[in-house]
């Protein structure tokens, strides 16, 4: 089978090509991963800031830290 090479160049500059190929769509797959990332950080930075202030100053539904302020009064006063 005959080796197919339409831009006439050497095994080096075309191993060389395929490399940076490669390289720059791994680049590109992390840019795409991290700007992903980025905008769902964003959307919820903004649906916080949208929130009434009042719902900023509620208290934590779930009080898993208070109950272990108070085991830790308990342990300490006896």
């Amino acid at each position: 089978m005959k080796n197919e090479n339409i831009l006439d160049m050497s095994e080096k500059s075309r191993l060389t090509a395929d490399i940076t190929l490669l390289m720059l769509k791994g680049a590109g797959y992390a840019a795409v991963f991290v700007l992903a990332l980025w905008f769902i950080i964003a959307a919820m930075a903004f649906i916080g800031r949208i929130l009434p202030e009042e719902s900023r100053q509620t208290p934590d539904p779930i009080n898993r830290s208070s109950m272990m302020i108070e085991v830790i009064e308990d342990v300490v006063h006896v």
